[in-house]
This record gives C-alpha cells, structure tokens and sequence, in this order.
C-alpha cells in the first residue's frame, strides 16, 4: 500500500488542511503483506475521526492499512476538527468541506472511481455521526455507509443530563439553535428518507454511554422498514472495540467482485 499525507489549502475552510490517503499497490514480494490493486479505479472508503482525534488517528490506533491491503480499496482520511461533520455556526465549513470539496480534491490527487457502487463512508463516534448524516443526505453517492459507536442521536445528546461533552462544542458547532431540524438530526434524517439509501451498518457496546442513541436510531430504522445492519454486544467507547469493529465493516462491504 501507499500511505500519502496530503497538506492542502481548502477554499472550503479558507486554510490549509490535511488527510492521509491509503491508496492500493501490487506488492506481491513484500514480506509479511500482500497488497491488491485491480485494474482501473480502486474503490474508496472515506474513514472519519472522533471529537477529540484528527486525520491520523485511524492509522495510529488500528491497523487499518494491513486490514484494506488485500481489497484493493483506498482509504481516505480528512481532518475534521471538533466540527461534527458541520458548517459551523462560529467555525468553519466543514459540511461543505465534506460534501462538496473533499471529493473533488481527491480524485483530483489520486486515482479513485467516482462510482456510487464504489464509493463507501465510516467513522467512529462523532465520526460514524458524520458519516450516516452524509449518506443520508445524499444517499446517491454512497453503496454503503457504517457508523461505529456513532453521536447518532445528537438533537437529544444536546439536552441529555448525563452527556460527557463539552456546552462549547455544541455553542461553536450550532450556536443557539436546536439541532433538530433538516439538516444535522440523524434520525430526523432518516424519519424521511426514502427507500433507494446506501446499505447501513451501525454497532456499538452495549457499556459505551452512546448506546442508548443508537438503539433509537437502529428502532427507528427498523420502524420505517430501511434495512440495516446491526451489531450490539459487549464493548465501550475505546479503540479495543473500534480496532475489532472495523476489520467487520470491511468484510460487510459491497465491495467490487464480492458475491
């Protein structure tokens, strides 16, 4: 594999940024990993960090470049601050970062297929956040999208008595205004969305204090009659249980050639 760290400057965010890319090679006499690339453009997962982590961490705390080696897939990963994947009310546009620029910027870098059957998003907490709100909202774009130990439910996070995240976060992310509405609540999402949606994958312990908001998000698929897949078991907010969670969605992945 071919790992690139990539500084840039984002007309989005109106600064220089970064993201690590995982892009596929032939390597079959590299001792100790085998790594796959096909013909033409590779399929590409955009991986997204948690609230207090940033572009690399996925790479630090995981062995994500061993796990995707043999599939052929690229991975990209962009940094995203404390954004919750948002247009910030007093920050940054790191919605429209997201959306509309990351991908244009990468496959303008690099090789990667713009096909929706090739195009895959996951994150972990307020990354599995970003990643479901993405593919809800333009669930055109995405075969499949993941979520572990997602803020899924963050309209009610905000007011929650027991939440462990900081008042600031959500002043700077949305300001004064709820976050209920058509733009940021995931599940409100999904109460409409329509049936042509990316397959969904969500899992997290049943120890993790998000629990409790992915249950509701996984009933209210299952109200709506969207499938979804659905891994709750013992585990907690850490990267023991993201490590083990992740190598799943690769293997749930419909990537090219499965099947």
């Amino acid at each position: 594999m071919a790992l690139v760290q990539c500084d840039f400057f984002s007309e989005s965010l109106g600064l220089n940024t970064s993201m690590l890319a995982i892009l596929p090679e032939r390597a079959s006499s590299q001792i100790g990993l085998t790594s796959t690339a096909n013909a033409g453009d590779p399929p590409v997962l955009y991986l997204l960090h948690g609230l207090t982590d940033d572009h690399t961490i996925w790479l630090r705390r995981t062995s994500i470049e061993r796990y995707v080696a043999p599939l052929g897939l690229a991975v990209v990963m962009p940094q995203a601050g404390r954004s919750f994947y948002c247009d910030e009310a007093h920050g940054n546009r790191y919605w429209t970062f997201l959306s509309e620029e990351l991908p244009e910027v990468c496959r303008s870098y690099f090789r990667l297929s713009d096909r929706r059957e090739d195009t895959f998003v996951a994150g972990l907490s307020m990354g599995g956040y970003g990643a479901l709100k993405w593919a809800l909202r333009q669930p055109d774009r995405f075969a499949a999208a993941a979520s572990l130990s997602g803020a899924l439910d963050v309209a009610r996070r905000r007011h929650h008595p027991t939440s462990p995240l900081d008042p600031a976060v959500w002043h700077t992310v949305w300001g004064d205004r709820e976050v209920a509405g058509p733009e940021d609540d995931t599940v409100a999402l999904l109460e409409r969305a329509g049936d042509d949606l990316p397959a969904l994958y969500v899992a997290c312990g049943t120890e993790d204090f998000l629990y409790e908001d992915n249950t509701r998000f996984v009933d209210t698929a299952r109200r709506r009659g969207l499938p979804v897949t659905v891994d709750f078991g013992p585990g907690d907010h850490d990267w023991a249980y993201w490590d083990a969670r992740i190598q799943d969605v690769l293997a749930w992945l419909p990537l090219p050639g499965d099947g």
